[in-house]
């Protein structure tokens, strides 16, 4: 049973305002026809491009030779409290600052989510489970390429924790089906090693993830999408326009962008091929990335 939500933040941005809630909800109203944001209701944050698991679909390109990103840029200083940070990498437990880095922003009103893979998972839980009972992270994003007995566990033990999975990659729907849990759905993403790795297996995968779909949306807690898997699985088509406008949280760039500290780039997401050099204040980072 997961427990009673609770409002953990609460803020106006630009002509809306939005408010956050334990269970990972969040609810955003205007008097007005569209939404307009003064800053980014949500950061994806790459802070170290260092992995070790090779996944051969990593559009990041990570790798054991990567490095970590600067965690005192002077950008972070200027987040708005409220402002949802998914940091990940590469594999984000590697960076030495990363515990300091989640205290300040905790202190600072951040809400921070981290994304891990299944593999650090099981071999960094204990770290992990120190960081959620100390509320340094809210959200636990968990990439999972195929089913896990010990991920999967993990994930129905901690009310926050969300299975990431990538259209055309997973294929396991029905073996993590009717067990209470939240899942985001990626799109695959032809970029960096997925370029390389996209065939005509991902392609058919893809296909059947569409058709299974219908069947699946309401045997979750949770089940939500990127921009990316939204357009490449319709769920448009499949919900309906009314619903899906009433959901549809913008499009990349509207009220979100992503910031790579590796390489001190920021762009509308992790596949714009436009990129811009790292700011030194939010605002105008985000007026950047927003005017293009």
């Amino acid at each position: 049973m997961y427990p009673t939500r609770r409002l953990i933040a609460s803020y106006e941005n630009g002509n809306y305002s939005v408010k956050l809630y334990s269970d990972g909800t969040k609810i955003k109203e205007t008097d007005e026809d569209s939404f307009f944001a003064a800053f980014p209701d949500s950061i994806d944050l790459k802070i170290t491009d260092f992995c070790d698991t090779g996944c051969p679909m990593c559009h990041e390109m990570s790798s054991p030779d990567g490095k970590a990103g600067n965690l005192d840029e002077p950008f972070l200083s200027t987040l708005r409290a409220g402002t949802e940070l998914a940091i990940g990498g590469g594999n984000p437990l590697s960076h030495p600052s990363v515990v300091p880095f989640l205290w300040r922003m905790k202190r600072q009103g951040v809400i921070c989510n981290l994304t891990v893979n299944a593999v650090h998972l099981k071999r960094e839980r204990e770290l992990v489970s120190e960081l959620i009972g100390a509320g340094l992270i809210h959200g636990l994003g968990i990439s999972l390429s195929r089913y896990d007995c010990e991920t999967v566990n993990f994930a129905r033990g901690y009310p926050n924790a969300v299975l990431h999975l990538i259209n055309g990659v997973f294929e396991d729907y029905e073996k993590i089906a009717d067990l209470g849990l939240k899942v985001l759905l990626l799109g695959y993403k032809r970029f960096g090693r997925g370029e390389d790795f996209f065939s005509s297996a991902v392609e058919d995968n893809m296909k059947r993830t569409r058709e299974l779909l219908p069947t699946i949306l309401d045997r979750f807690a949770v089940i939500s999408f990127d921009n990316l898997a939204l357009s490449q699985l319709d769920v448009r088509g499949m919900i309906g326009d009314e619903e899906y406008e009433r959901m549809f949280m913008g499009e990349d760039g509207d009220a979100s962008m992503y910031i790579d500290l590796v390489k001190r780039e920021i762009a509308k997401s992790s596949t714009s091929k436009e990129r811009f050099p790292l700011g030194n204040d939010i605002i105008p980072i985000f007026d950047t990335v927003r005017n293009k």
